[in-house]
């Protein structure tokens, strides 16, 4: 995908971070809309389906964690990446935009070029969204399908955040198989972002509160496990 039709949504209640972000990522080619609120990013984003969205935390009228929420309630923003930039570093911030639904999350204050190098690493999960897996995994009441981003439960249509669903269909082609933390890493997130330890075990919790627990196996100091 060529720069000039990449779509990105910045959102921030700082005139000065909308300014000056959102020229180094014109500048780079990108397309680039801006809101103020979360309550405005969501109606930006209906329309306009950006591949990334930009959220600060703390904002006005609805702030980034809800925000990021209802976003992630939307099918046709299923597959676009999320990301917070924000000033608040602490663990507890960064773990409920995890669980919100973010891909990653960006500590102000942050140079424009590190940023923009930020952004591409990014948007390099875009390549794997354009590779169409004709198949449809079925395991017990759990059925997959990865061509449309999809998963069914007893019959129940279940709608994941990305990270999630690609978190779940990886556990799932192997069940029973532990698959080791750095893999998981690798494989969801890519080698190409520093995501937080905890990123992984976030995930699997949210996954637990949506499948069942009894569906996800911890093996302490290695990994996780799907069991069928």
């Amino acid at each position: 995908m060529k720069k000039k039709d990449i779509k990105i949504l910045l959102v921030d209640d700082e005139p000065d971070i909308l300014e000056i972000v959102g020229y180094n990522l014109s500048n780079e080619g990108y397309q680039v809309s801006t809101a103020e609120n979360g309550a405005e990013a969501i109606v930006v984003a209906k329309k306009q389906k950006p591949h990334l969205i930009i959220l600060d935390v703390m904002m006005p009228e609805m702030d980034g964690i809800e925000a990021c929420e209802r976003l992630r309630e939307i099918p046709d923003l299923s597959e676009t990446i999320i990301t917070f930039l924000t000033a608040r570093g602490e663990d507890y911030s960064q773990v409920a935009g995890f669980e919100a639904g973010a891909d990653d999350y960006i500590t102000k204050p942050i140079k424009p070029k590190v940023l923009v190098s930020k952004v591409k690493a990014l948007l390099r999960r875009l390549k794997d969204n354009n590779i169409k897996v004709d198949s449809i995994l079925k395991i017990g009441d759990l059925v997959i399908n990865r061509e449309e981003y999809k998963i069914s439960h007893k019959g129940k249509e279940i709608i994941l955040p990305r990270k999630e669903f690609e978190l779940l269909s990886l556990l799932a082609t192997k069940p029973n198989k532990v698959f080791k933390r750095e893999e998981i890493l690798d494989k969801v997130w890519g080698n190409e972002v520093v995501v937080g330890g905890r990123t992984i075990d976030v995930h699997i919790r949210k996954l637990r509160e949506k499948i069942g627990d009894k569906s996800f196996k911890t093996v302490k100091g290695v990994g996780y496990k799907f069991v069928d």
